[in-house]
């Protein structure tokens, strides 16, 4: 076959796809118009006064398309979490000394104020330092006491005065550090509370780094969880948080926050807030888990069908309908939902998306629609999301 018949069979492949292209393809008008080949509004109306036909019904009327109202959608406006909860004071008594047990004055599970007894090392030796210290201090104070007499009457010097002063003081001295040893050998409760399980009994030998016991006050509960960044600036001291217990989903206690960590974690990117709970009837002890509930004013967007969306070289759009014509209108994707997707974009109080027979729409052509549109997006209508 010559050149110039291979020429022409090509020429004729490429006409014919061009015209498949926009017989069948149902954006190529759309195309053309963009690129400035056709006028679209010229083109959609000689399509609907019996122009030539672009795909859509016979005698170049549009074919109707369904189209749904414009729902509205917060997000961001609550947050849920899970938080381990702790006790508001949490302390593990270890005794200043070491020595003997000789005595566990409580129980597990006990009530004790701050000062009460726990346990008591042994102390003989420190009773016998007491009464010596005792003894000392007597005969110091005796001695000061003759040389002052004496010093009325210039038997004694100044300095011999001074130095029977300095030796009861000494004394003085020598007695509280006695009996300071002799108190330690008491190990006392720091603070109000409930005593756990002991892990010592008497007759152990214990140092100071020996667990006593540890002792939890739970009037509060405080929770510890994790929140995503972007509720950062969101959550402020004395802001009102809900507490359920994961164990019994019954148990719902209302708190507010207590504290805020004062930095974002680089890893996870979250920040740790610590929340506080009342404990009145003590039924929650310290480790259990929570879910934390909280809401926020939120952040408003259209909700609309996901059928709706479309895309061309410049991003997402949808098809509108306003006042019976159809308008392109650009749009922002903020979030996908299920059965609906949240867009950022000015819209009219009573225009309508088209979600089905969207071949069938122009730009600035008049719209016929199927059905009842209110019915067709009412799914949308109460379409409230929210970011957890």
């Amino acid at each position: 076959m010559s050149f110039w018949k291979q020429a022409i069979a090509c020429l004729i492949v490429l006409i014919a796809t061009a015209f498949a292209w926009f017989w069948y393809y149902p954006g190529a008008q759309d195309v053309l118009a963009r690129a400035g080949i056709i006028d679209p509004v010229e083109t959609s109306t000689q399509n609907a006064e019996g122009g030539p036909q672009t795909g859509r019904r016979g005698g170049g009327v549009p074919g109707p398309v369904v189209t749904a109202p414009i729902a509205y959608a917060t997000i961001n406006d609550r947050l849920s979490a899970i938080g381990t909860g702790r006790a508001l004071r949490s302390v593990t008594v270890n005794p200043l000394t070491s020595g003997t047990l000789v005595e566990v004055a409580v129980t597990s599970g006990a009530e004790v104020r701050a000062g009460d007894l726990v346990a008591k090392l042994d102390s003989d030796a420190e009773e016998i330092a007491v009464d010596r210290a005792v003894i000392a201090l007597d005969d110091a104070r005796a001695t000061l006491d003759r040389v002052m007499a004496l010093r009325t009457s210039n038997t004694v010097s100044v300095v011999q005065q001074n130095e029977a002063e300095l030796a009861l003081r000494n004394a003085e001295l020598a007695k509280r550090e006695a009996e300071l040893a002799l108190e330690r050998r008491s190990i006392t409760a720091p603070i109000d509370g409930t005593v756990g399980i002991l892990p010592i009994s008497a007759g152990s030998y214990v140092t100071s780094s020996t667990e006593i016991a540890t002792i939890d006050d739970r009037t509060q509960i405080l929770v510890d969880f994790w929140i995503p960044e972007r509720y950062a600036d969101l959550i402020d001291i004395g802001s009102p948080v809900t507490a359920t217990s994961v164990a019994r989903a019954s148990s719902v206690h209302e708190g507010e926050i207590s504290a805020i960590d004062n930095r974002i974690d680089p890893e996870s990117r979250t920040l740790r807030i610590e929340g506080r709970i009342d404990n009145p009837d003590d039924r929650l002890r310290a480790g259990m888990a929570f879910t934390i509930s909280m809401r926020f004013p939120g952040e408003t967007y259209p909700a609309i069908d996901p059928l709706a969306i479309q895309w061309s070289t410049e991003g997402p759009f949808v098809w509108t309908v306003e006042d019976g014509m159809a308008r392109q209108k650009a749009v922002r994707i903020v979030q996908r939902n299920a059965d609906s997707v949240l867009v950022e974009a000015e819209f009219g109080e009573n225009d309508l998306v088209v979600t089905q027979g969207i071949h069938n729409v122009r730009e600035g052509a008049p719209v016929e629609t199927a059905g009842n549109p209110a019915n067709a997006g009412a799914k949308f209508a109460n379409a409230e999301g929210s970011a957890t």
